[in-house]
């Protein structure tokens, strides 16, 4: 009987350990569920293309005189202070004649990237930069500010619309619900540009007043993917 108070012991702390062991969690039903949302953000940003292809007889004398024409239209430019503009590519390349192997003559193409929300000056400033150069490409898409503000207005959308149908499928068997995990997807990423005027013309063909734009919109979609389980206890 010496022992006795150990056993008590023993069999107390089984005891207790069993009082704070908690009972087995029941597994519920997992469901896969999707949701779509997307709201529309406003063409605010524009981007243009100008540019000055011209041929000489040898690369210094046609190098100097699109330098020129490049020069003149960044003064042009320079009193737009809303318009952004950088150089863009540059190219030389030969002009063989008809055997395929004289050097007749040199090309060079060079051009002016232009990005803007003030469309008003930018469609202005190409009207006076055609009087030398050929605008290649204008393009119209949602600047990252209103890309991103769309986006997450489509989220708290898709996110209502996940838990509405997460609300129906748990009322339809007869339970309570929990979100396991989600995924939140922009399934349109930055909304691709909208192309407005792409121009294949001579500068001489080119000259043109101030060139009208329509903005628009884009839409920005997303996409909430998860899965929740459904205790029906």
């Amino acid at each position: 009987m010496k022992h006795l108070p150990w056993l008590l012991l023993a069999a107390c702390i089984s005891t207790a350990q069993a009082a704070d062991t908690p009972a087995p969690r029941r597994e519920g039903i997992v469901v896969d569920l999707n949701a779509d949302a997307s709201r529309f953000a406003p063409n605010d940003l524009a981007r243009a293309t100008a540019f000055i292809e011209l041929n000489d007889a040898t690369p210094g004398a046609l190098a100097k005189k699109v330098n020129a024409v490049i020069q003149s239209s960044l003064a042009t430019a320079k009193p737009y202070s809303t318009v952004k503009v950088r150089s863009g590519n540059t190219s030389t390349y030969p002009v063989y004649g008809k055997n395929g192997r004289t050097i007749e003559s040199w090309r060079m193409r060079s051009e002016l990237l232009l990005e803007s929300k003030d469309q008003a000056a930018l469609s202005e400033l190409l009207g006076k930069l055609q009087a030398q150069m050929a605008v290649g490409q204008l393009t119209l898409e949602p600047s990252e500010d209103a890309a991103r503000d769309a986006e997450n207005a489509a989220i708290t959308d898709a996110i209502a619309a996940f838990n509405a149908r997460a609300k129906i499928v748990a009322a339809s068997l007869g339970g309570s619900w929990r979100v396991v995990h989600m995924n939140v997807n922009n399934t349109s990423g930055m909304p691709p540009p909208r192309p407005m005027m792409r121009a294949k013309v001579a500068m001489a063909e080119a000259a043109m007043a101030d060139m009208p734009v329509e903005a628009g919109e884009s839409r920005v979609s997303v996409n909430i993917s998860g899965q929740i389980e459904i205790d029906r206890r």
